[in-house]
């Protein structure tokens, strides 16, 4: 790993990619973490889920999965 780090610091380059597409969905994906641990510590206290909360989860990953999407599709299309 040393190695690695010292040859970048040499002859490496850093690309950083600021794509304001991708704010939305990482919010989502955080709110499904958050919506995880809810129904983690539902099931601990009831043995039960929530289906309004499963629900969201899916909601939001659906709405993820197209939006990260409609980044990727202009991106594979050749130059």
């Amino acid at each position: 790993m040393s190695a690695y780090l010292r040859k970048m610091a040499i002859d490496g380059y850093v690309i950083n990619l600021d794509i304001p597409e991708l704010k939305e969905p990482t919010s989502k994906m955080g709110r499904i973490s958050n919506s995880e641990n809810q129904i983690a510590k539902r099931l601990n206290e009831t043995g039960r889920i929530c289906e309004a909360i499963l629900e969201e989860i899916k909601n939001n990953q659906d709405e993820i999965y197209e939006g990260i999407r409609k980044i990727l599709e202009p991106l594979a299309k050749p130059l």
